[in-house]
């Protein structure tokens, strides 16, 4: 008898999925719209045109403070400012509020 309950433990069924049901869920993975870009390059590209030309910018702080220069480089996490009869400054990219062409002052 201990044989035969042995059997009936061991004996069990493999259920699978049909093929008809991975193609399914193949074609429904496809349909997905791919995620967009973590990044977009539009941020460099913006620095890299005010770098080359060197355009006179406002950088506006998040206490309000303004300071006025030419980016003069950037990289991930912050941006060198030059500026004119005044030491240079490095400033976290946190730390701005907003950034703007000083020309387009009169627009603000």
């Amino acid at each position: 008898m201990a044989a035969e309950s042995l059997e009936e433990k061991v004996n069990r069924k493999l259920i699978r999925p049909s093929l008809t049901e991975l193609k399914d869920q193949v074609i429904a993975k496809q349909r997905k719209k791919p995620a967009p870009p973590e990044q977009t390059n539009a941020e460099n590209f913006y620095y890299v045109k005010q770098m080359q030309s060197k355009t006179p910018m406002i950088i506006v702080l998040q206490d309000g403070e303004q300071i006025r220069g030419v980016i003069e480089w950037y990289d991930k996490n912050c941006i060198k400012v030059h500026r004119q009869n005044e030491p240079n400054l490095l400033v976290y990219k946190p730390s701005i509020k907003y950034l703007y062409k000083e020309n387009d002052q009169g627009e603000r």
